[in-house]
């Protein structure tokens, strides 16, 4: 699995649901995949939500939130491989996973694989913004990935 994060600048950091867009929308483009985007706070998911379909009159980027109810991922709707949209929003990752995730929240990726059955996401972007506790998280999920032997990189943005 290839890890990659993304070193916030200030300014990214600011806009930091218009950077999210953003990535979803250049990984859209250049993906046939789906995109799983992991958040645990409600109201960032909530804004997210509004962002992606706002993003821009000619290209706003359809997506679709997962069901709180079913927190193993068993949501019928989203756990074959065919989801409604290509841009999925939630707190868990469906069963049989195996796009690209955009990870906002403070645990590996590996937390919710754990959690859910036979996902394999291709590809994972690790978020991290400029303040030192992000930093100090994105250092331990740099380490867990490292030990995993997964392929990392990273890009100051």
């Amino acid at each position: 699995m290839k890890i990659s994060f993304y070193v916030l600048s200030e300014s990214k950091a600011q806009d930091f649901l218009g950077f999210i867009c953003q990535l979803t929308q250049t990984a859209l483009n250049k993906s046939t995949q789906s995109i799983l985007i992991l958040i645990k706070d409600d109201a960032l998911l909530s804004t997210l939500d509004e962002a992606l379909w706002a993003q821009d009159a000619a290209s706003f980027i359809p997506h679709q939130r997962l069901s709180n109810v079913d927190t193993k991922g068993a949501d019928i709707d989203v756990a074959t491989s065919n989801p409604l949209a290509p841009v999925l929003l939630g707190a868990y990752m469906p069963a049989d996973f195996n796009g690209i995730v955009l990870n906002t929240t403070i645990h590996p990726v590996n937390d919710f694989m754990a959690a859910t059955s036979n996902a394999k996401p291709s590809r994972v972007l690790e978020l991290i913004k400029p303040d030192a506790i992000s930093v100090q998280e994105g250092r331990h999920k740099y380490k867990i990935y490292q030990q995993l032997g997964y392929e990392l990189t990273h890009f100051k943005v």
